[in-house]
């Protein structure tokens, strides 16, 4: 057998899968972003800036644009994800995006305009654990074939 992205029947890896259901994660948080009820305090969500004061859940600071840019996260990773590589890749890189974010979300006064995307100390936080997941899936599901069932001899 090749070393493709699918095996003859067509079977995804495990780190497209994997990749594949964190961007099916990211689609989902930036549709609710949109929903009133699920995001609270719905009426204050401003296109940008620190002065949204929209809540995802109750918890996650959000905007338009930070709703926008979760939806296309996911689109992203669903295009990479028809690839072993593009979906390694997608888990590596987007994970050492979600770093940085989270290291700008610490140095930055959250109540300034360099707050633009916006961010909460719940959004940091979740940005330091999504960095080390996305991350620590690319390492670990790296060259990992699709899980099959046993066979009997």
């Amino acid at each position: 057998m090749t070393t493709t992205s699918r095996s003859r029947s067509g079977a995804k890896s495990n780190i497209q899968k994997a990749a594949a259901a964190v961007a099916a994660v990211f689609i989902l948080v930036g549709i609710l972003g949109f929903i009133p009820g699920i995001t609270t305090d719905y009426s204050q969500l401003g296109f940008a800036g620190h002065g949204s004061g929209a809540l995802l859940l109750g918890l996650f600071q959000v905007s338009i644009l930070h709703n926008l840019v979760h939806l296309l996260y996911g689109l992203v990773g669903l295009a990479l994800a028809r690839t072993s590589q593009g979906a390694h890749s997608y888990l590596l890189y987007g994970g050492v995006i979600y770093l940085v974010l989270w290291i700008y979300g610490l140095v930055i006064d959250l109540q300034s305009a360099m707050n633009f995307v916006p961010l909460n100390a719940a959004d940091n936080w979740l940005h330091l654990f999504l960095g080390i997941g996305m991350i620590s899936l690319a390492f670990l599901l790296k060259g990992k074939k699709a899980t099959r069932g046993t066979r009997s001899a």
